[in-house]
């Protein structure tokens, strides 16, 4: 079986449990990828689509034979600096030091810790033998998934060498990648880090436009800068030529000694707000020109790394930077500069994006465009806030696919929507008001309305006419709503509910209008879903999976843009989150290994968290494309509904069982004494009380044959006892009776007979054998006097007719109690023998799946049906915000005041009047 992105992650981030400890994460990373790397490459030597050159000598099976060995450090250095000689990687992959006893330990230390890491790359869900090296990038997700960990684990001061991807994509296309036209175009970046921008940027250029632009990048870190060549080259950029020096004081890519290298693209995430940026640069006579329109503050270097990409872009050329807010707003000489960009026209757009969204940093920062081709016609700077877009995720903010859609599509558009995007004029950037100050509050409201209190209402009742109106994206669709839900109050502009808040939901849920929407929504998504799904049945070894989400993704979004109330952007993160939770995992099985592969049952490892779709001889079993449901639901009805009908039953009797429980089985109830230790019935609690009732109610009619029964019981316990007190005396190792002893240590009456045989008349051990006999027979004789006195007591208690009613009610329940346990025993039998049936059955049915069955059951019963509910709950998802607001207002202005203040002077009367019962003087 090919790997699973997902499972492919969990694992490599398993294998950093191996050196945490050591080294914080910015530090390990170095360690894990290149191993990843290095296993990437041995699996796929040999094969067509190779990646490098891999001798056995320097392959992953070199590692596995040092495992163990004392100069386990010495030896991967050799492996990885062996790989980096034939294939000319000398500096990429053989920087990070497996010999480093500061970071991996000192003696056996090292070793455990180096042989466990090998141990986990060596586990058989990271065997890329059988995955493609084209189509989807398999290796470079990897790659990304382990640096946006890395960087979440490293701390601020730690995270700048991974930008991340939802700001890369965004920044990639807002200054044009898309339309590149030649392999002759450059794209540099001058804070490259580990390159993932770069990276991004060179992705869009290539998926859009089909152009392999040429790369250039430069980072100051030395690790970070191997880390970046190594990234390129696992993503099919080799050719990108990344410098390791200081972008600022040592530029590397120049044309000359006095002039940068221009590039047409430039992309770049520089160090915020850098300190000592001026060490080995000469502001006042820089050999470049950079700060021909100012010089930043000496300890912030934001406009630094501005003003080098600037001199760096082409006459043509357009760049992208991130940069803290406070490059918009702040003063002295970033406001010189500031001024300067702006009066030439430089900047073309600003995006606002939101707090704590980097690696680095908890400030807002925000991407600034630079267009040097059209910046003497320009009369306004495009300013977006998409501050306020974004989704937690754990101790940072993140973009989500709708985030990034909705900037990219009012940038590349210059869609002006009110209080998120505006083409603001220079005349308004200008005015002395503003004086150059580019904060984009200034010039973009909140599109977000304050929700203000109306006193009016709060004094005399009634619901503002004004919120109501507030609400008119929904009038506009379902115009008579309106009218079922309000209507006017006793004075002008107060409405009044027309029913209760509780039943509020169920008459908009039952709307006509609504029910219109509800159509035309399934209309639409039945019509996407004929024009897609011959993509989807077409899955084979030419199809790329990143570029099938993508498409299902960007049309179903299409399909709802002029659709009223209907938020087509929270119908394409539905989408994308089910790509990428589920179905992307689906198509890239079945791409690599074929619809039968994909959907053949495989055994789940004992103690894994992967889904049991059905278990034969405590054997369980998982079809990575089948769910059990999918295939039951479609072949096996009979089957599932017996299962039903058993857990139904099942359920019945437990909730009988519960209110029973509930009812009489607590400290007061009748059957308090039926409840066993673990708070439920029990049948042995159940048996116990019966027996203490009978007891009292004999108590009462036959106390002369009760108490016969007592001493016959107490005859019994004794004889017990002395037959206990001689076996432990006689029945031991070793002792004359040890062969008549059972397992526990008893004495058995057959046994001892046989001893008896044994022995030797009148020696001692034939009496110990005759004594243990009597004590034998004495025992039968008490079991005897029991159960005759036991019948004879039964006979008066039956004689005597039933006990007092209270007696009868609780042995009724007792009864009705061990009627509904035993009923329980029997419904879940059933449920188990159902559930046994149905694993039969599944069992067999995927094993004669046919591929058209495999096919038409993912592509229906499965990715139809889950991308079918994603786009129906945006329906109900806006029925309930409406439900929610209606409630809030009628809720609100419920209660006037005055009836408030009257309820509160009613209770204060009431506590003063029990208080002055009570002896107590209030005031």
């Amino acid at each position: 079986m090919v790997v699973k992105k997902s499972d492919l992650y969990s694992h490599l981030w398993e294998s950093c449990d191996a050196l945490r400890g050591g080294m914080d994460a910015s530090q390990y990373k170095d360690y894990v990828l290149v191993l990843l790397f290095l296993k990437y490459v041995s699996d796929r030597a040999g094969a067509q689509d190779a990646l490098l050159d891999v001798p056995e000598d320097a392959s992953f099976s070199a590692l596995v034979a040092l495992k163990n060995k004392t100069n386990i450090g010495e030896g991967v250095n050799t492996v990885l600096a062996r790989l980096a000689e034939v294939n000319d990687l000398r500096g990429v992959i053989d920087v990070a030091d497996f010999n480093d006893e500061n970071k991996l330990g000192r003696g056996q230390d090292m070793v455990d810790r180096l042989t466990k890491l090998i141990g986990i790359f060596e586990n058989p869900a990271l065997n890329f033998a059988g995955n493609r090296a084209d189509g989807d990038d398999l290796l470079g997700d990897a790659y990304e998934y382990l640096m946006r960990h890395f960087a979440t684990e490293s701390g601020k001061s730690k995270g700048q060498f991974y930008t991340p991807a939802e700001v890369s994509r965004i920044l990639a296309t807002v200054i044009g990648l898309q339309d590149a036209t030649s392999p002759s175009q450059t794209i540099h970046d001058p804070a490259c880090g580990s390159g993932s921008l770069l990276l991004k940027a060179l992705d869009v250029a290539k998926d859009a436009a089909g152009v392999e632009l040429t790369a250039y990048g430069q980072e100051m870190d030395n690790a970070t800068a191997a880390l970046a060549r190594m990234n390129m080259f696992i993503h099919g950029a080799g050719t990108a030529e990344i410098w390791n020096d200081n972008t600022l004081s040592r530029p590397h890519f120049k044309d000359s000694a006095t002039q940068l290298k221009r590039h047409d693209y430039i992309v770049a995430n520089p160090p915020f707000s850098v300190k000592a940026w001026t060490n080995g640069v000469n502001t006042a006579n820089d050999p470049f020109g950079r700060f021909e329109y100012g010089v930043p503050p000496a300890k912030n270097g934001d406009y630094a790394f501005l003003l080098h990409i600037l001199s760096s872009l082409k006459s043509t050329g357009t760049a992208g930077v991130i940069l803290p807010h406070g490059v918009l707003f702040r003063g002295n000489a970033e406001a010189e500069i500031r001024r300067n960009l702006v009066q030439r026209g430089y900047i073309k757009t600003i995006i606002g994006l939101p707090a704590n969204l980097f690696y680095g940093t908890g400030i807002p920062a925000c991407i600034i465009v630079l267009d040097k081709a059209e910046a003497a016609a320009r009369t306004g700077i495009f300013m977006v806030d998409a501050s306020r877009g974004f989704a937690k995720d754990g101790p940072k903010n993140r973009l989500r696919e709708r985030d990034i859609h909705r900037i990219i599509d009012v940038v590349t558009n210059a869609v002006e929507v009110p209080g998120y995007s505006r083409f603001v004029p220079l005349a308004e950037i200008t005015d002395p008001a503003n004086d150059f100050n580019l904060n984009i509050p200034r010039y973009i409201e909140s599109a977000e309305p304050e929700d203000l209190h109306d006193l009016d209402a709060h004094l005399r009742g009634g619901i503002p006419e004004r919120d109501v109106e507030l609400l008119a994206p929904y009038w506009d669709i379902l115009p008579t709503l309106r009218g079922e839900l309000f209507e006017p109050a006793d004075r002008s502009g107060y409405l009044r509910l027309t029913v209760s808040q509780e039943e509020a939901a169920a008459v908009i849920s039952a709307s006509p209008e609504l029910d219109t929407l509800r159509q035309e929504v399934a209309r639409r998504f039945d019509t996407w879903w004929e024009q897609e799904r011959s993509t989807l049945a077409d899955i084979g070894p030419a199809t790329a999976p990143k570029s099938v989400g993508h498409q299902l993704a960007e049309t179903l979004l299409a399909n709802y843009r002029d659709v009223g109330l209907v938020d087509e952007y929270a119908i394409y993160q539905s989408t994308r989150e089910y790509w990428h939770e589920v179905m992307s995992d689906d198509v890239y099985l079945v791409a690599d290994a074929g619809w039968d592969v994909a959907a053949k049952p495989t055994r789940v490892a004992p103690k894994s968290n992967q889904r049991i779709d059905f278990e034969i001889d405590k054997e369980k079993f998982t079809s990575e494309l089948l769910p059990a449901d999918v295939l039951a639901g479609r072949f096996l009805a009979t089957e599932l509904e017996a299962v039903d009908a058993a857990e139904a039953e099942l359920n019945r009797v437990d909730a009988e069982l519960a209110d029973l429980l509930v009812d009489e089985g607590s400290e007061d109830g009748l059957l308090a004494d039926a409840v066993g230790d673990k708070g439920a019935f029990t049948k042995a609690a159940i048996e116990a009380r019966r027996g203490e009732l009978r007891e009292f109610h004999a108590d009462s009619v036959a106390s002369d044959e009760l108490a016969a029964l007592h001493a016959a019981q107490e005859e019994l316990e004794e004889t017990k006892n002395r037959l206990a007190e001689f076996a432990s005396q006689h029945a031991k190792p070793g002792a004359v009776l040890v062969s008549a002893a059972n397992k526990n240590g008893t004495l058995s009456k057959t046994k001892v007979k046989t001893r008896l045989n044994e022995l030797d008349v009148g020696t001692a051990e034939r009496a110990v054998a005759e004594q243990a006999l009597e004590l034998l027979e004495a025992e039968a004789q008490s079991k005897k006097a029991i159960k005759t006195a036991d019948a004879a007591l039964s006979s008066i208690l039956e004689a005597a007719g039933p006990a007092d009613d209270e007696f009868n009610v609780e042995r009724d329940l007792l009864d009705r109690c061990e009627q509904l346990l035993d009923e329980r025993a029997s419904a879940a039998e059933a449920v188990k023998d159902a559930h046994a049936a149905l694993n039969a059955a599944l069992a067999q049915r995927y094993d004669s799946l046919a591929t058209t069955d495999v096919a038409e059951l993912a592509l229906e019963g499965k990715w139809r049906t889950a991308l079918a509910a994603a786009v129906f709950d945006e329906v109900d998802r806006l029925a309930f915000l409406l439900a929610e607001r209606v409630r809030e207002l009628a809720a609100r202005y419920e209660t006037p005041l005055p009836e408030l203040v009257e309820r509160s002077a009613h209770l204060e009367r009431m506590v003063e009047e029990h208080l002055a019962r009570m002896g107590f003087a209030w005031r």
